[in-house]
């Protein structure tokens, strides 16, 4: 329930039921009212820039048009009064009633999204490598941006676009024919590296992973058998880490060698448009312009040796994506390093007419040490994911046995959970942060251990009630200043999420449920809900608030792909 757009488009269509002002309004001017939510609610719980946007049309001053405006604002039968602040600001109060209720006055759920079918891609692993610490962004801010569109009401289709048909693969075969097939996930592991490190000293044994990449690509039955041995190994692998990070399903795990089926679609589209160049044996699609400054290099469609590029499978993606999902947009989700490669792959998709959706790269910063390099280990290596979920883990474990408790395994699997997934969606998904195992782990300040607390004392509250038999109901009495607060931010979590949503921005969710965690411990604080003498009525209002507030933080924490312990 977005309640700002209710409040919002109810202002600015009593403003515009004044005929002095309906007579000149532009659209223009129309557009850019602001209706906005104060930091600080001294003067009001909303306000409105309205008369400023008003000055040369009307000719009269800020506040005495904001005095002219202010008796047809209180006729809004949710404003419990409205006052002219500074130079002519309109700050507008709610009732308490609405604050309680905002459906009683016509603010219901989902009522003005268009649904949108929007395809998702994130994740991005490669078989026969272990996730790691650079695949946490990816799949933690994808997931949860699927789960914010969802919630919505729109349509999703979440793509893992894997790296299995490229030279890794054939680095791996050749390491295969020459060593034998692994047993485990743990063998295919060490393969890749250690043929990876060998090409880079031996020209012949990377000429030799060449050609198993292209004989791979080729349909060679032989190699196609020993892919196929080894990729579910790495496979299972891959689900084992997306369960235990909690992370939703793919619908589509098709990478590149199922886009190789959809290759030969896109290179009729390219002859037909004439957009392949020959080059020194390979085939590129020139994308720069007259109006680039900086460098833009072609993109390499076929290289010299006749092998499929991922320029080439990411172009056959869209293709397959557009004609089959028909989506209005297609977002990716990936390392900031790939910011020139997409905008490469979208130049060439809109010069084949492959443009049909909105097309967006979202690029993630690195997660670094203390010492602002990109984070490892004590040893020096780069931490997988099962790595990152253990180490935070050991230190929930750490403290929580400092503080004289000793928690179940499960229970510190999700405050790991949460400690290390809160952290990466708090900070803006373009930019680096450091990362510090002790730091995301603590029970106080704006970390995940301290949204999982917060769900847990309103979960308690709400059991302590039903043992009492108290119900709750909303009390017709004044709001305490708590109280409104509370209510005023859950009110607000619509509007986050479709900010959230709409600016590709899953940091917006985190901090607002961090706020609200916040105004939650301070409403228990200071409003006493079920103590001995606090009248039932008081009780019974006091249990509504509490239900709204767990209702939106379970559903915020549910976004996150958090889970909430019985007891922490």
């Amino acid at each position: 329930m977005n309640v700002y757009k209710f409040i919002s488009d109810n202002i600015k269509s009593k403003i515009q039921e004044i005929d002095e002002i309906k007579d000149v309004l532009t659209t223009d001017v129309a557009n850019n009212i602001a209706v906005e939510v104060p930091k600080i609610r001294d003067f009001g719980d909303y306000s409105t820039n309205v008369a400023m946007m008003l000055v040369k049309l009307l000719k009269k001053s800020p506040r005495d048009i904001a005095e002219m405006i202010l008796p047809k604002l209180a006729e809004l039968d949710f404003v419990e009064n409205v006052s002219v602040a500074g130079p002519g600001f309109i700050n507008l109060k709610l009732k308490d009633a609405f604050l309680l209720n905002p459906e009683k006055y016509g603010a219901h759920k989902n009522d003005n999204v268009t649904p949108l079918m929007v395809d998702i891609d994130y994740g991005s692993y490669n078989i026969g490598k272990a996730l790691h610490i650079g695949h946490l962004r990816t799949t933690v801010v994808g997931d949860t941006f699927n789960r914010i569109a969802r919630f919505l009401g729109h349509k999703t289709k979440s793509y893992n676009h894997m790296g299995d048909w490229g030279l890794p693969m054939g680095l791996i075969i050749a390491w295969i024919l020459e060593n034998g097939m692994p047993k485990t996930a743990d063998d295919i592991n060490a393969m890749y590296p250690a043929s990876a490190a060998r090409s880079k000293q031996d020209k012949d044994w990377l000429e030799r992973a060449q050609k198993c990449t292209v004989d791979l690509q080729s349909g060679n039955p032989e190699y196609l058998k020993i892919y196929n041995q080894f990729a579910p190994l790495s496979l299972a692998q891959i689900s084992d880490i997306l369960v235990r990070l909690n992370i939703l399903p793919f619908d589509e795990n098709k990478g590149e060698r199922l886009a190789a089926d959809y290759v030969p679609c896109v290179q009729k589209i390219l002859d037909e448009k004439n957009l392949i160049v020959h080059d020194d044996g390979a085939d590129i699609i020139p994308v720069k312009t007259d109006e680039d400054t900086a460098p833009m290099p072609p993109v390499m469609w076929r290289s010299s040796i006749g092998a499929q590029t991922y320029a080439a499978a990411d172009l056959a993606a869209i293709y397959y994506r557009t004609t089959t999902d028909n989506p209005t947009d297609i977002v990716y989700f990936t390392d900031n390093r790939q910011n020139l490669h997409f905008t490469q792959i979208f130049r060439a998709a809109k010069l084949a007419g492959m443009d049909s959706a909105n097309l967006q790269h979202i690029g993630f910063g690195t997660i670094t040490g203390a010492d602002g390099k990109p984070f490892k280990t004590r040893d020096g290596s780069v931490p997988s994911l099962d790595d990152m979920v253990d180490m935070v883990a050991e230190s929930v474990r750490k403290r929580a046995a400092e503080s004289g408790k000793e928690l179940p395994n499960e229970t510190i699997e999700m405050i790991a959970l949460a400690a290390l997934k809160f952290n990466d969606l708090m900070h803006d998904v373009k930019s680096d942060y450091m990362f510090d195992p002790d730091a995301v782990t603590q029970f106080e300040g704006r970390t995940g251990p301290y949204i999982l607390y917060t769900a847990v004392r309103l979960n308690s509250v709400v059991k302590k009630a039903e043992t009492l038999g108290v119900g709750a109901m909303e009390n017709n009495s004044a709001l305490d200043a708590e109280e409104r607060n509370l209510l005023l931010r859950l009110m607000d979590f619509g509007r986050v999420l479709e900010n959230a949503f709409a600016r590709r921005a899953t940091d917006l969710l985190a901090n607002y449920t961090y706020d609200l965690a916040q105004d939650i411990n301070t409403f228990y604080h200071h409003c006493p809900i079920l103590r001995d003498d606090v009248p039932d009525t008081v009780k019974q209002g006091r249990l509504h608030i509490v239900n709204m507030a767990r209702e939106t933080l379970l559903n915020a924490i549910d976004l996150m792909g958090l889970r909430v312990p019985d007891a922490m």
